[in-house]
């Protein structure tokens, strides 16, 4: 134990431990911070939900922090909500004791480039019997005021400004979100930087009814990680992903070389037909094809990530590794310390477990390390394949959907990108930790 201690007190010298550790700790903070942030129902709404739940984020939006590398300032989402006193103004003068007019009015800045994709009014509506009233006004920076136009609001009333046919011959033939910020002046379609109001009067003919509306525009930018096609923000299955990596990564590893460990020591240790049946079993294993073998389970019997990291376990159990902690064991079982064990009426499991085990810890650690990555990247390859969890937002799963929909062909890579670098981040953490542990504790690379 104390040659244990001591050989990972020298991975303080070795920089790539270093880094590697720092990466992994991150990657752990990550996966903490979105378990409490998102829980998992909550991950699992958002990553199956459709308009009702991603309906004031835009489709195959890039992420916002593409205007820090670009020249051309892209327009990004933004929400005003009349029910946020810094993002609108909202009055109301009272006409009658069952009537009166509300005035809600907001004022933003549009300092892009480029036009939104969309711009959608979202209405909610309070009242018994008789519909409240809206007519809206544009007013642009160079003091043009267009009128939108009029509408009765329900409870729940969505304006869709692109769609409006008259608003669009209003505005020349040119779609709202575009003629809405049209620079006048301009040969070309090009926007009108400035400060724009949305005003929005609605008449109200019941007591106690009210309106509150939000302002979508629908930028090309949103967010950190930016949307899919479902427009659901790509943020929630990059972060969800961590833990499901990290800890798939991690138990199949540790099952894994555990498991392999102990079975081995179990038939060196007893030998005769207890060793000769784990070989064989093992020699059978390991002409088997692995991926197809989990490729058969995936479409016969479950797609669950629980199912794929039980058989993993189970076929990786008997591989290559038995034969190699087999030729260790062969040669512990005949150190004198053992044989001292075995005559002072030691039991079969105490050898195995306080005197064969433990001398193997020191090889066992850089092979369980350097597994974790191989098994974070096989979990990923079957999502890839359509063989991932349908439930739970992974990396491989956000790389599966953005190549069934032509995300590299469309010019979105953001959408392939994100995920694989951070596929490519957590197995280079593992890897210069897994390599500096072999250094340490392989004698034949100490001198390197």
């Amino acid at each position: 134990m104390k040659r244990l201690i001591h050989s990972l007190r020298e991975l303080a010298h070795y920089p790539s431990v270093i880094i590697g550790l720092v990466i992994i700790a991150t990657l752990v903070g990550l996966a903490l911070y979105a378990v409490i942030k998102i829980p998992y129902s909550e991950a699992v709404r958002l990553w199956r939900g459709g308009p009702e739940v991603w309906g004031e984020t835009p489709r195959l939006a890039a992420p916002a922090w593409y205007n820090y590398f670009s020249k051309i300032k892209q327009s990004e989402t933004f929400v005003l909500d009349s029910r946020d006193p810094e993002a609108s103004s909202k009055t109301a003068e009272i006409l009658s004791p069952d009537s009166q007019y509300t005035t809600i009015r907001y004022t933003f800045d549009y300092p892009y480039d480029t036009f939104p994709l969309e711009l959608t009014i979202y209405f909610q509506a309070k009242y018994r019997e008789k519909t409240p009233h809206a007519s809206l006004t544009w007013l642009t920076p160079d003091g043009r005021e267009i009128r939108l136009g009029q509408l009765s609001v329900r409870t729940d009333e969505v304006y869709r400004l692109s769609l409006d046919d008259r608003l669009t011959r209003r505005l020349k033939g040119v779609p709202a979100h575009q003629g809405l910020f049209a620079d006048p002046n301009s040969a070309t379609l090009a926007p009108l930087k400035g400060t724009y109001v949305l005003q929005i009067g609605v008449s109200l003919f019941e007591e106690d009814s009210d309106v509150d509306a939000r302002l979508v525009s629908y930028g090309q930018l949103y967010g950190l990680a930016g949307t899919d096609h479902r427009r659901r923000d790509l943020t929630v299955p990059l972060l969800w992903g961590i833990p499901i990596a990290l800890a798939f990564g991690l138990l199949a590893a540790v099952g894994t070389t555990l498991s392999t460990m102990f079975i081995a020591a179990f038939g060196v240790w007893f030998s005769g037909w207890v060793d000769q049946l784990i070989q064989r079993i093992t020699e059978v294993n390991m002409i088997l094809p692995f991926l197809p073998i989990l490729i058969m389970v995936g479409t016969f019997q479950s797609r669950s990530i629980a199912v794929m990291l039980g058989w993993v376990v189970l076929l990786s159990i008997f591989g290559s590794a038995i034969k190699n902690y087999r030729a260790i064991f062969m040669q512990i079982r005949e150190a004198p310390y053992v044989e001292a064990a075995k005559a002072y009426g030691a039991g079969n499991v105490r050898i195995i477990v306080r005197y064969l085990i433990p001398r193997i810890i020191p090889i066992m650690l850089p092979s369980l390390v350097s597994a974790i990555p191989a098994y974070v990247f096989l979990e990923a390859s079957l999502a890839v394949l359509g063989l991932g969890d349908p439930v739970l937002p992974t990396w491989g799963k956000v790389i599966n959907e953005a190549y069934a929909n032509g995300a590299l062909h469309n010019g979105q890579y953001y959408w392939v990108l994100e995920p694989a670098i951070l596929l490519m981040v957590a197995g280079l953490a593992f890897a210069m930790v897994g390599f500096a542990l072999d250094r340490i504790f392989n004698p034949r690379l100490r001198g390197l």
